[in-house]
């Protein structure tokens, strides 16, 4: 069952944008999109808040997700949140395909 999660980050004074500029530069991004079982890795800036950025995660599967979790890359975004001053809403989503009612809602 895929999974995708929402994680809002938001900061103060550009800190978010200097947080995902060195998880640019450091490879991190890319070596998350590259793991096995990822399928979106994508940020998107607030039109209302510049301090705030919302990454989209989608993963195959609870296991996929484990394994990034158990992975030396969850240390370094932790240790570049706390650099950054940075804090998170989180909120998790399964595809509307995974239930069944929805799908006589879905125009495709």
């Amino acid at each position: 069952m895929q999974i995708t999660i929402n994680i809002r980050y938001t900061g103060k004074n550009n800190s978010v944008k200097y947080f995902l500029q060195e998880m640019k530069d450091s490879g991190t991004i890319d070596a998350i999109r590259a793991e096995a079982g990822n399928l979106r890795y994508e940020y998107y800036w607030s039109l209302e808040d510049p301090d705030t950025v919302l990454l989209i995660d989608s993963w195959e599967s609870q296991a996929a997700l484990d394994a990034h979790h158990a992975s030396p890359m969850m240390a370094t975004i932790a240790d570049l949140r706390e650099k950054y001053d940075i804090h998170m809403i989180v909120e998790r989503y399964l595809r509307a395909e995974d239930l069944p009612s929805d799908n006589a809602f879905i125009r495709r």
